[in-house]
């Protein structure tokens, strides 16, 4: 008879372990809160838009392609993606941009006309990230963070110096140009972390974004979801949306099932892919491997005040990707990451679905998400709300040279307060830990529990971390993990 394994939370991490322990034998059943699989990658439709609410990047490619050749599939058999060219802008003030595009030679190109000569810094500086991705991407990324031994291969002995050394001071000292400097520092922000604080190794990241190139799949984000759930579906596994998992049950340290909706659901194995702090807030505190404490201490990834916006006509000068970066980079930060405050003058990220995607607006009509990177835990009014979507609004009119406020037919805001109700996020937190050098592989928390067997989790809160790709590699390696002890 096939062991039953039920998961918690229907996000990427848990629809890929759901795969994977599917067809590895087991008998599988996701349970989701909400109504609509995805976890944060959910969709939002009103008045014929269509938008992303969670993840709007397609990175790594090649991680998706892995993904599906596990399973003798491709990722075309479910959804396609373009290469967006340029990938993304990047606003320094009004007629100053910058444009990343579609291959290295053209932005090699853009580095010179920028600063005069960069472009062979640039050149030896990709060449080292690129070597850095093909050790972290198709090597230590797809260890599962139980030894610090997992970290010391032939190949990483001879970059030891980069986990200790920051991707910030490698990027300072070769590029003197501010706006260079922001440019090749913004990638690590997907790791949630300040350039400041992620090691010098995480430069892979930079290749993934000039080297790998920037993609859009259509009808966005959410048709990889919907895409990894036919997957699923066609393996055998069974979805339950509408399903709030209220107990991890255990007895004899042991656990024997989750009850959801006041019912108890009898199960071999528990794999948790909801927030990791909520999850053993479902155990008996016994059974619970962290305390308040450690979870305070850790450095978080940042939440965000996000906005969707209906607007109708088409925006000017602005790309499908297009992050505004008038304002001080190192500032904003700070209040992220040190002071927890609201910033008084934000940096933020527009994405314009409907540039290269007609299905996300009516023609003529324009869809825009905004984001806005904070601290997780700040206070979340309405208020505060409209305060910020003002800021940014006046200043895209401003940088962009038109009037868009007067075109807009609705606006929707998602933030703290519903990041906490609608995914059970630790204080709000968008992306997970952040990963710092002291938050990475065998220092995040656990894919299986210490305290009770069969009990195990997945996700952006454990290895490898944040970001659409790790998590589809995070439920590739839970089910390896679980595989494994079921060998035992």
């Amino acid at each position: 008879m096939k062991k039953k394994i039920t998961i918690i939370g229907s996000g990427f991490s848990s629809l890929a372990s759901s795969c994977y322990l599917a067809k590895q034998g087991f008998d599988v059943t996701i349970f989701e809160k909400n109504s609509t699989v995805g976890g944060r990658a959910r969709q939002l439709k009103k008045d014929g838009f269509t938008f992303d609410m969670g993840p709007t990047w397609y990175w790594m490619p090649d991680v998706f392609e892995r993904f599906f050749s596990d399973f003798n599939r491709k990722p075309s058999e479910f959804y396609t993606i373009n290469k967006l060219n340029p990938a993304y802008n990047v606003y320094f003030d009004k007629n100053d941009y910058i444009s990343i595009e579609d291959s290295l030679e053209k932005i090699y190109a853009e580095f010179d006309r920028i600063e005069k000569g960069s472009s062979k810094k640039l050149r030896k500086f990709i060449a080292k990230a690129e070597d850095n991705y093909n050790i972290a991407i198709k090597d230590l990324v797809y260890k599962p963070g139980v030894s610090p031994l997992e970290l010391v291969t032939p190949k990483t002995a001879t970059r030891l110096k980069q986990f200790v050394t920051t991707i910030q001071q490698d990027i300072r000292k070769e590029f003197k140009n501010p706006k260079l400097v922001q440019v090749l520092e913004f990638p690590v922000l997907f790791l949630g972390a300040k350039p400041s604080d992620t090691p010098s190794f995480y430069s892979f990241m930079n290749f993934a974004d000039f080297g790998l190139g920037t993609w859009h799949p259509k009808n966005g984000m959410y048709s990889v979801v919907e895409g990894i759930k036919q997957l699923a579906l066609s393996l055998g596994v069974e979805i339950v949306t509408n399903a709030n998992v209220e107990k991890i049950n255990v007895e004899n340290g042991k656990t024997t099932g989750i009850t959801v909706n006041n019912e108890f659901y009898k199960a071999d194995i528990v794999v948790s892919g909801a927030d990791y702090h909520h999850s053993e807030t479902l155990l008996d505190k016994p059974y619970r491997q962290y305390s308040e404490s450690y979870w305070e201490k850790k450095t978080f990834a940042p939440s965000s005040l996000l906005f969707y916006v209906g607007f109708d006509k088409k925006i000017k000068n602005v790309e499908h990707h297009t992050l505004f970066f008038d304002v001080d980079f190192d500032v904003h930060a700070d209040t992220i990451y040190k002071t927890g405050k609201w910033p008084e003058e934000p940096l933020f990220y527009a994405s314009f679905p409907s540039k290269t995607d007609d299905n996300a607006a009516p023609e003529g009509k324009e869809a825009g998400i905004f984001l806005i990177p904070i601290a997780p835990g700040l206070e979340d009014t309405e208020e505060l709300r409209e305060l910020y979507f003002n800021k940014i609004i006046t200043r895209l009119e401003e940088l962009t040279e038109q009037s868009v406020q007067k075109n807009i037919i609705f606006k929707e805001s998602f933030c703290v307060k519903d990041f906490i109700k609608e995914y059970n996020s630790y204080k709000g937190n968008a992306y997970g830990l952040a990963n710092t050098l002291l938050q990475t592989a065998f220092l995040r928390p656990k894919l299986k529990s210490k305290k009770v067997e069969n009990l195990f989790f997945t996700g952006q809160l454990t290895v490898p971390g944040p970001g659409v790709p790790p998590a589809l590699i995070s439920g590739k390696l839970v089910a390896e993990l679980i595989a494994k002890t079921q060998k035992n």
